[in-house]
């Protein structure tokens, strides 16, 4: 019965490829508003058939949002499905409650609409739901989208920037189908490949330099980016934005999350025609998308039954035609200076185990299949996992138990990989990330800083960017907080309560004491964690939280006066 089923799913993916199509170019919005409407819609992947799907504006994928950095943006993002969602902006430094994780979920029929400064340099990056548990399908289904940030330094470059004719998006993503071809999620025959939610996509390229930005919208599979005849491309930005100097290569991996914007020259190639390719081939074993995940009985049920894994596939077919009237004709020798962060002001190391965990006690973990998680811990939106001063610069070790390679991205910051597999990163790694691919049994090194913005009530994300992963648990939080200002807005109940974070004890000193008070701290479901009441005038009330659980707290303070209830964070 099986292999029937994958006979029918294979069929179906080589019906789904029998004509070329021209590349769908998402429709481009300029700011400072944006209205976006998440809805439900339609399309025909296979003849005579209609596949649901979700898009932003439309009925698959999003317009790519086009500002320049400095620009102050209203985003007026409204839930038009029939489910809860979220909106990501993936890469981008906002405030906690800006950032459209999971603890800013957007109701049915309900409008969220974040503003903020755009503060990072010229770059790619994108946005995408982030909803508890709802990542893979609502992304599978259509929800991506395009930023482009353009910049005073980036102005200055001969770079190709006329959008959808030498500037392009290219968002690739792998999606499953169902018999019924239907999106399917949770299985590995992800055998449809689309570019900009189209299949078997043609571009019409014109005979100079072309700048093409790729990102990697799947949610397991890995690409190893490359073009027929081994023609040679030009890197010139990562994940944050442009490099110091263009990179050139025959070949680029991207893991999920991960963008790149690279330069290929068409100069003298009019008539002719090239495809970019994916050299699976090429990929070392333990990424989603070589030949083979896993050892002996900790492999991925029906991997090697899926044909892309391993093989080296067309994405998208290039034709070469003539050029615009002001073509750019060279490749940039230099960019923009790359001032990476210094390790010698890092003032705290930290190190975080990708591990497998049991689905009940006497469970054997599948070290390629999982469920994973982090620190030997699933997801929990009541748990605070790390707090970490404003302005702090960290250095973090990324140590991987598992077989399989995990996408590691980490919202609020931009970071510099500084080793891979215990020595120097590949030249492609250079620059300015927020993804970092890390191989089964091995470990990445990178340096950030913390800077800008500080909520001690207002999570950020980081998370193994394998959407099936982050779903299911492979997640975790931080909080930044500015150790400087302490709690806000204290009442005339309170005039001090420290520390916060707190580690073993909490303190609150009232302004007026009474015979009676009371402290309560509940979670942030509005549980009773423990109440303490005190009698006799006592100045200074101390409270033990030694053995409650680290994360988010409201901590209530009530007397014949009145109550004041402040937020704390227990971080042990």
């Amino acid at each position: 019965m099986k292999s029937i089923f994958l006979f029918i799913i294979c069929s179906l993916s080589f019906s789904l490829c029998k004509a070329q199509n021209a590349l769908t170019i998402p429709p481009p919005l300029a700011g400072p508003n944006f209205q976006l409407n998440v809805q439900s819609g339609s399309k025909i992947f296979y003849p005579s058939t209609s596949t649901p799907t979700y898009g932003v504006n439309g009925p698959v994928l999003a317009p790519t949002l086009i500002v320049n950095k400095g620009d102050s943006i209203t985003l007026a993002v409204h839930n038009g499905l029939n489910v809860s969602t979220t909106m990501h902006w993936h890469g981008l430094h906002v405030s906690a409650s800006n950032d459209g994780g999971p603890n800013k979920i957007i109701a049915v029929g309900a409008t969220w609409t974040p503003s903020f400064i755009i503060r990072n340099n010229a770059g790619t990056f994108w946005y995408h739901p982030h909803g508890a548990g709802q990542t893979d399908p609502q992304v599978s289904k259509g929800l991506a989208g395009m930023i482009i940030i353009h910049d005073s330094a980036e102005a200055q470059l001969n770079l190709p920037t006329t959008y959808g004719i030498d500037d392009i998006p290219l968002i690739v993503q792998s999606k499953a189908f169902d018999v019924l071809q239907q999106i399917a999620i949770s299985t590995e025959m992800d055998t449809a490949v689309f570019v900009n939610a189209t299949v078997d996509p043609i571009f019409q390229a014109p005979a100079q330099v072309v700048r093409f930005r790729l990102l990697n919208g799947s949610s397991m599979r890995t690409y190893n980016f490359g073009f027929s005849a081994n023609l040679t491309f030009h890197l010139i930005a990562t994940d944050g934005g442009l490099i110091d100097t263009p990179i050139a290569l025959t070949r680029l991996r991207l893991s999920p999350g991960e963008r790149a914007e690279i330069l290929v020259n068409f100069q003298g190639m009019n008539g002719q025609s090239v495809s970019l390719m994916s050299y699976a081939s090429g990929l070392s074993h333990g990424i989603y998308g070589s030949a083979m995940v896993g050892l002996q009985e900790d492999t991925i049920d029906g991997y090697s039954e899926n044909f892309l894994n391993g093989a080296d596939f067309t994405i998208l077919k290039i034709g070469v035609t003539t050029p615009t009237g002001t073509p750019v004709t060279t490749i940039p020798a230099s960019l923009v200076p790359l001032v990476p962060f210094d390790r010698d002001s890092a003032t705290t190391i930290r190190t975080l185990m990708f591990d497998t965990l049991r689905k009940l006690p006497l469970d054997r973990p599948n070290l390629a299949e999982g469920p994973f998680g982090i620190n030997n811990r699933s997801f929990s939106m009541d748990s605070i996992d790390i707090t970490i001063p404003l302005n702090s610069t960290e250095i973090w070790t990324l140590k991987n138990n598992t077989y399989v390679a995990h996408p590691f991205h980490i919202h609020d910051v931009q970071f510099n990989v500084i080793e891979q597999s215990g020595g120097v990163p590949s030249s492609s790694q250079i620059g300015w990330k927020d993804v970092v691919l890390v191989p089964p049994l091995d470990s990445v090194k990178f340096i950030t800083k913390f800077e800008t913005f500080a909520d001690a009530s207002t999570a950020y994300m980081y998370h193994c960017h394998l959407l099936h992963h982050e779903d299911d648990g492979m997640m975790g939080q931080f909080i930044v907080s500015d150790i400087h200002t302490g709690i806000e807005n204290v009442s005339k109940q309170i005039i001090a309560v420290y520390p916060n974070p707190a580690d073993k004890q909490i303190t609150v000193i009232p302004q007026t004491i009474g015979d009676k008070c009371a402290l309560t701290l509940t979670d942030i479901t509005g549980r009773e964690i423990v109440k303490r009441e005190y009698s006799g005038g006592t100045s200074n009330l101390i409270l033990d939280i030694s053995l409650i659980n680290q994360g988010l707290y409201n901590l209530t303070y009530k007397d014949t006066q009145g109550s004041k209830t402040e937020k704390i964070v227990i971080s042990h």
